[in-house]
């Protein structure tokens, strides 16, 4: 089928676009007469292969004719149609072989025929030639208009698309319009006389490239960053626009300039973000403001695209430093430090320095943690507190502080390692404690006993150790000694025979000296007991004597000392019962109930004043007013008072003893403080001899009292007597 689309509108100029969806039915028909037909001969027949014109106006069409080569015309042979559409849709004339069509035909109802033909002599009845099949094609008219299956139709197109299939008039861009409604017409025939059309709508969407690079909005950007911000902290993001969408959205943003390489940029890809970040710590002292500068690009662009994306789209970032308070810095992560051993107290051991880092300088205080051993000053000079043993303790590690004066807050901490070096300060001595024994039959040359030695000391090259005998006991010694040069030594016997009875215990003086610088000897006392051994000439026996010997002596003191102990807490039994039953001798009626029930009156007589707290006229209808009394009464009287005093109060024997017990411990306390003290056990009852004690009502003054009394009380109120006589002669 030859068909075109005329859009004849909304582009300006034609479009040709093949026929979307048009179906068969637009072909155009052809009608091919029996004048083309296919000729055969086969057994005498002349059969043909029919075709027949779809859409037949007339009750009936003449399809072709069938004839056979035996019939001479005399009409002696009948024609007859057999199978399907045979006397239904076909008919044949019996006489001529004439086949006409009696129904309408439609093509794209049934296109094909297959029909059998038969020839049969009139006269005898038979057939004259077997059947023979022949086929009636319909042929096509244009009886169909062209139809759009699946409209309505949507298609994308790239935008900035070279001429294809669809011409356009111009370049579109899908940022400034991104669909397109066009009518679509669909002619068959290419447009002859008789065609048919048919229109529909098509969505043209532009599908987006890749033609717009992303471009920053701002061309500067201000960001700040405190100098205390560990690296890796993001300071601030900056952002770039891309009228793409989609992956052609993407962007990728990096530092293009940055010769500190202080600063990194990541990109948000969910955000399409650039995320400024801190790749290297800073420091406000030294530099208090960066400026970098960034760059965006896309991450996917085709090669046909680079013309759009060649040069990248820059901004300018400015970064300012924030100071903080800083803790005083170090000048070195940790300190080593070498001082010998046995140096004197206050020895000088290193130097450490820290400063502060911001710009005010603030002086710094250093202090030793977790050492006792060592102390630095306000300039970071250590030095020792005590002297150093580097067998005791080879290093120490210790945590120095530093302190700004102007903001305590403000600490840092370092390590420094304090390594004592060695001196030969300890000379060799035995690795062991030695119990040498020898037979009293031994004979000369016989090995006693092998000795090593030891060094606390640390050497520089490997311990040599040098044995010999002292000078007493190399001229006069029953024993000598070999020094096998491996640091070890064998004592051997010197002479034949040895007496238990009159020598018993040899003590033999050892000299150790070792390879130090200088170097340093020792005497080592080695005793050997002479045995008594059997006739193998062993020393167990004599070994196992000395064994019980040292154990019955060890039982002997342990023994000892369980009773020393049993004694001494036999004593503090004894003192602890002794205390116990004197407290109950002081106190037998302790579970008696004393209390002492104290009432303090604050108030002070004020003269005038107290009318205002006090009803004057309640308190001059006492029935008892104050006279005045010389004061110059005996001891005595002041005991008759006293005993007068304990008659008013309760009648309990116990209350009145306890008071006499008190007032005896108080007359001879030889611990009384020097002072004057008033110690009240009584209460003052109605009627009291003692008067009262208020200062309201005294009429007369006590200027022209007598205090000499008090010289007569004892001792315990001399003091009384001296200030108050004094008094009395300065106001006269």
């Amino acid at each position: 089928m030859n068909c075109y689309l005329l859009l004849p509108f909304m582009l300006g100029i034609p479009l040709l676009w093949p026929c979307l969806g048009a179906t068969e039915n637009s072909q155009t028909k052809k009608v091919q007469l029996p004048v083309g037909s296919h000729l055969r001969v086969k057994r005498g027949w002349v059969w043909n292969q029919f075709f027949v014109p779809e859409e037949m106006n007339t009750t009936s069409h003449h399809v072709g004719r069938l004839r056979s080569d035996l019939d001479n015309g005399n009409n002696s042979f009948q024609y007859k149609l057999l199978g399907a559409g045979a006397g239904s849709t076909f008919i044949i004339d019996e006489r001529t072989g004439d086949i006409y069509a009696i129904q309408k035909l439609d093509r794209e109802e049934r296109s094909l025929y297959i029909l059998r033909a038969q020839v049969i002599d009139i006269t005898t009845g038979r057939a004259v030639e077997p059947e023979s099949e022949f086929v009636i094609k319909v042929s096509d008219i244009n009886d169909n208009e062209p139809k759009f299956l699946d409209e309505p139709y949507e298609a994308i197109v790239p935008e900035m698309s070279p001429e294809g299939v669809i011409r356009i008039s111009s370049k579109m861009d899908r940022e400034l319009q991104d669909e397109y409604w066009v009518i679509i017409q669909a002619k068959d025939m290419i447009g002859q006389p008789g065609a048919l059309s048919g229109t529909t709508s098509v969505l043209i969407k532009l599908s987006d490239v890749n033609d717009n690079k992303p471009i920053f909005k701002e061309s500067l950007y201000r960001l700040t960053v405190s100098e205390s911000a560990p690296t890796g902290t993001s300071i601030g993001t900056i952002m770039a626009y891309d009228n793409d969408i989609g992956e052609n959205a993407e962007m990728d943003y990096s530092i293009e300039e940055d010769d500190s390489q202080t600063f990194d940029i990541i990109t948000n890809h969910e955000t399409q973000e650039g995320i400024v970040i801190l790749k290297k710590k800073v420091n406000f002292e030294h530099q208090n403001h960066y400026g970098i500068r960034a760059k965006v690009k896309n991450h996917h662009v085709d090669e046909q695209l680079m013309k759009y994306h060649t040069e990248a789209s820059t901004t300018f970032i400015k970064i300012q430093v924030e100071d903080v308070d800083e803790p005083p810095l170090f000048l070195l992560p940790y300190y080593i430090f070498e001082i010998f051993e046995e140096t004197p107290q206050g020895s000088f051991v290193g130097v450490v320095s820290a400063t502060d880092p911001d710009n005010r300088k603030s002086p710094i205080r250093y202090s030793v943690t977790r050492s006792k051993v060592f102390n630095i000053d306000d300039n970071g000079t250590i030095t020792t507190t005590n002297s150093l043993d580097r067998e005791i303790s080879a290093w120490y590690n210790l945590s120095i502080t530093a302190t700004e004066k102007y903001n305590i807050e403000q600490i840092s901490s370092i390590p420094v390692y304090v390594q004592v070096l060695n001196i030969n300060d300890h000379a060799p001595e035995f690795s062991q404690y030695y119990e040498s024994y020898v037979c009293e039959n031994a004979g000369s040359g016989q090995v006693i006993q092998t000795i090593s030695a030891v060094d606390r000391d640390e050497s520089i090259e490997e311990h040599h150790f040098y044995f010999n005998l002292s000078v007493e006991d190399t001229n006069s010694s029953s024993f000598t000694i070999i020094d096998n040069q491996d640091n070890t030594a064998v004592i051997l016997t010197n002479r034949t025979s040895f007496n238990l009875e009159e020598e018993p215990i040899f003590y033999i003086s050892i000299l150790i000296a070792d390879n130090g610088i200088p170097s340093l000897t020792s005497t080592n006392t080695l005793t050997i007991h002479v045995c008594d051994c059997d006739d193998s000439g062993s020393t167990q026996t004599c070994q196992y004597q000395e064994l019980m010997l040292s154990m019955g002596f060890k039982t002997e003191v342990i023994i000892a000392i369980l009773i020393c102990i049993m004694v001494i807490f036999g004593f503090i039994f004894l003192t602890l019962g002794l205390k116990q039953r004197r407290k109950q001798i002081l106190f037998p009626e302790k579970s008696e109930d004393f209390r002492e029930n104290i009432f303090r009156y604050d108030d002070e007589g004020g003269g005038e004043e107290d009318t205002e707290a006090f009803d004057v006229a309640a308190l001059r209808s006492s029935t008892i007013m104050r006279e005045r009394k010389t004061r110059k009464t005996t001891s005595a009287e002041i005991r008759s008072l006293y005993r007068q005093s304990l008659q008013v109060g309760p009648d309990s024997a116990i209350f009145r003893k306890f008071i006499l017990e008190k007032l005896e411990e108080a007359d001879t306390d030889p611990c009384a403080p020097p002072f004057d003290s008033l110690q009240t056990y009584a209460f003052e009852g109605t009627g009291s001899l003692a008067g009262s004690l208020s200062s309201l009502e005294s009429a007369v003054s006590d200027q022209d009292e007598s205090y000499d009394y008090l010289n007569e009380l004892g001792p315990r109120f001399k003091r009384l007597a001296c200030m108050f006589g004094s008094a009395v002669q300065s106001n006269n």
